[in-house]
Order: structure tokens, then sequence, then C-alpha cells
């Protein structure tokens, strides 16, 4: 029988102290996840060339409207600070200089998955849903598809589906969509 041990979860506070101490490393690849330090997969090369390819094709189509970030820190709640592939944040003049951009920032999460689609599913998409984020989407590279997610409501989304490579996904916040070929590789 596993014995039920109580945890001292990491605040984001405390997680920032910790890298400003050196404790973690610049090139170290975690996450703060529900006050837990996650260690993330090593970026393959499929992984990459989605992101580059949906990063660049974003910044061109929302070039003006909003700010597009790749793989940099998004504070969620105050145990959890995920680095997405890609955030769409409302357009702020320093660019969040003073401090990282927070869920109320946030327009759209989108995660590239290969071998971090289960940890998109189980572990993201709730901290997503709770933060109110109000569309997530998990480019899912081996299926060559994107789930969509939409309409958070009590750390769930009520509204989930699924593009394919002919399809165009809307990008609702902006009243455009995208061929979802354009984000695939």
């Amino acid at each position: 029988m596993e014995i039920l041990l109580e945890q001292r979860l990491i605040t984001v506070e405390e997680y920032h102290k910790m890298a400003e101490a050196g404790i973690l490393k610049p090139d170290d690849r975690v996450e703060l996840l529900n006050g837990k330090i996650i260690k993330t997969s090593p970026i393959g090369s499929k992984h990459a060339a989605c992101v580059d390819k949906t990063d660049e094709f974003l910044r061109r189509v929302l070039s003006g409207l909003a700010l597009v970030r790749a793989q940099n820190p998004v504070i969620m709640s105050d145990l959890s600070e995920p680095e997405p592939d890609i955030a769409i944040l409302k357009r702020k003049e320093n660019y969040y200089a003073d401090k990282h951009p927070t869920a109320e920032d946030v327009i759209l999460i989108i995660e590239v998955a290969d071998s971090s689609l289960e940890i998109d599913r189980q572990s993201k998409l709730p901290i997503y849903a709770a933060g109110r984020i109000p569309e997530y989407w998990i480019v899912n590279v081996e299926k060559r598809e994107i789930e969509v997610y939409q309409s958070p409501f009590k750390g769930q989304y009520r509204s989930r589906e699924i593009y394919f490579p002919e399809d165009e996904i809307p990008i609702s916040a902006f009243n455009i969509s995208a061929p979802v070929n354009a984000l695939l590789v």
C-alpha cells in the first residue's frame, strides 16, 4: 500500500528565486506546473520546425493585432509557470519587460506535441482551463491534426474540435482563419 506523503509545493516566486540563485540553470529544460518543477523533453526536429512554421505564420497574420511569443513563460497561477510553444498575447507597449505575462494577458496558447502529447492534455490543459485561457490548441505532430479547446469553465474546456490538414482553423479572437497546412510540417 502506497503511503501518501504531504508535499511542499513551490510557488512561482520561489521558482524565480531558485533561478536567480543559480539552483536552476539557464539551460535547464524545466517548467513549473502545479507547484512542481517538471523536466521537459528534448525538442525534436519536427517539433522545432512546427513551432517555427506556426510562429512565422502567426507573426505575419497577427502583425499589429497581438504579440506572438515562442517558448517563453506565462504565469498561470501562484503555482504554475509553463513555457508554451506559442502564446498569443494582448499587445503591451513594453513587450512585458516589467514582468512575464499572466493568464489575463493571453488570447491563445498553442502547444506542439510529439512526445509531450499526454502532458499537454493531462497536465497543461487543466492549468490553462483553470487560468481561463479562452482558446488552447494542441498541434499533434504525428497525427497531423490540431485539437482546439474553447470555452473554459471550472477547470475544463466545454468545447473540443479537431482540425485536419485540409481544414481552415478559425482564430476566434481576430475573426480570421488559417489553413491548417500552414501550421503543420
